[in-house]
C-alpha cells in the first residue's frame, strides 16, 4: 500500500517547517496538512487540555484517515494526552510528536532539562520523559524551566524579548543537566544563534527527531 502521511497543527505556521522535513526525510512519499489554531487557543485560555478540546482532537484524527492517510503525525505537544487517546478511534498509526525527541533524552542522559513558554507545553512534555524513562528502567531527574512571559512576547511582537528569555532559560538548564529538550519548536531557532563551543550539551528540537523516526519506521515496515 502506498503511503500517504497526514500532519495535524494547532498552527499554520508549522506547515512550511515540516512541508521542508517531508521532502528531505520522506522523498516521494505523499503528505498533506490539517490546520486548526482554535484547539491551542483554547489548551491556553483554559490552562489545560479539556475534555472538549480533546474530542476535537480525535475528530481531526478521523478525518486524516478519511482523506487516506496511512499515518498521522501531530506536532503539537500540548496535547499530547489527546493524540494518544485518539488511538482508539482509527485503524492507522498515530505518533506524538515529542516521541523520539523523549527517547533520545532518556537515552542520551539521567539529568533531564525541558523548557518551554507555555506552561500548557511543559508539563505535557515532562509527563512524556518520566513516563518514556519508566518504561526504561531508568531513574532520571527532570528539571523544568518556564520562560515566564516569552510566549507573550512572542505574541505581542517583540521575538527578541522572547529569545532573550529562552536563550537565558537554556543557560540555566545547561548548568545543571545531560541534555536539555525544547517542549515547543519554536524555540529551536534561538538554539542556533548560540555558539557551539557554548552549547555545553545536546539540544534536542522535536520536529526533524519525529520525522527522521518516521522515516526509520516507514523503512522497516517494507
Amino acid at each position: 500500500m502506498e503511503e500517504k502521511i497526514a500532519f495535524i497543527h494547532t498552527s499554520a505556521t508549522l506547515v512550511p517547517l515540516f512541508t521542508d522535513l517531508a521532502s528531505n526525510s520522506l522523498p516521494g512519499v505523499a503528505t498533506f496538512h490539517i490546520a486548526n489554531d482554535s484547539l491551542i487557543k483554547d489548551v491556553i485560555a483554559s490552562g489545560c487540555l479539556t475534555p472538549d478540546v480533546a474530542w476535537r482532537v480525535a475528530e481531526l484524527v478521523r478525518q486524516a484517515e478519511g482523506s487516506g492517510a496511512t499515518r498521522i503525525l501531530v506536532t503539537c505537544s500540548s496535547i499530547g494526552a489527546a493524540v494518544e487517546a485518539s488511538r482508539l478511534f482509527v485503524s492507522v498509526p498515530v505518533y506524538r510528536v515529542d516521541q523520539a525527541m523523549a527517547e533520545k533524552a532518556v537515552a542520551s542522559g539521567s539529568r533531564i532539562g525541558v523548557i518551554a513558554t507555555l506552561p500548557t507545553t511543559l508539563e505535557p512534555t515532562r509527563n512524556l520523559v518520566e513516563r518514556v524513562a519508566k518504561t526504561a528502567l531508568k531513574e532520571i531527574d527532570v528539571q523544568s524551566h518556564l520562560c515566564e512571559g516569552a510566549f507573550e512576547a512572542l505574541m505581542s511582537g517583540d521575538p527578541e524579548a522572547h529569545d532573550a528569555s529562552v536563550r537565558e532559560g537554556l543557560f540555566a538548564l545547561m548548568a545543571d543537566c545531560d541534555v536539555i529538550l525544547l517542549a515547543q519548536a519554536s524555540m529551536a531557532r534561538v538554539v542556533d544563534t548560540i555558539p557551539a563551543e557554548e552549547c555545553r550539551v545536546p539540544i534536542l528540537s522535536s520536529p526533524a527527531l519525529a520525522m527522521q523516526w518516521l522515516a526509520g519506521q516507514l523503512d522497516s515496515d517494507k
